[in-house]
Parts: C-alpha cells; sequence; structure tokens
C-alpha cells in the first residue's frame, strides 16, 4: 500500500482541524442525552459541520421569517432591560 498524495487534499488544515473539534463537541453532547431527538439533531449538525456544500435555506430565502424573529427579539431585548 502506498501513501496517500496529501497535496491532493483539498480541504485546509485549519478547516479540518475546525470540523475534528465541531466533531468532537457534538458526540460529546450526543453521549451526554437521553433524549432521541436531541440525539437526531446532533447527528444533522455534525453532518452539515463536515459536508459545508450541502444546500441550506438562509434568511434570504425566508425574508418574511428572518423579518419577524429581528422584531421578536428587539422586543424580548427591550423587556428584560
Amino acid at each position: 500500500m502506498t501513501a496517500a498524495d496529501l497535496a491532493r487534499v483539498d480541504v485546509p488544515l485549519p478547516v479540518v482541524a475546525e470540523q475534528a473539534g465541531a466533531c468532537a463537541v457534538l458526540r460529546d453532547a450526543m453521549a451526554h442525552t437521553r433524549s432521541p431527538s436531541d440525539q437526531l439533531a446532533y447527528a444533522l449538525d455534525a453532518y452539515l459541520v463536515t459536508h459545508p456544500d450541502v444546500p441550506v435555506s438562509t434568511d434570504d430565502d425566508y425574508p418574511a421569517w428572518a423579518a419577524d424573529l429581528a422584531a421578536r427579539t428587539a422586543n424580548q431585548t427591550r423587556r428584560t432591560s
């Protein structure tokens, strides 16, 4: 067996390190919950961390929702201040 040509790796080392750290945090969180929905959420988070090209929606896809969330957040901030 021959060693892999590391020049072909297309993910920069700092990105790999960041992904590894995030996955470790998610694995730890999964290990400390008994909630199936939490475990699923952590597993999906880990998938998204390790697959950054997966298409996900953004605020631009739902402008009314983003504006509503901003308004609710502003109202909560005013009440707690």
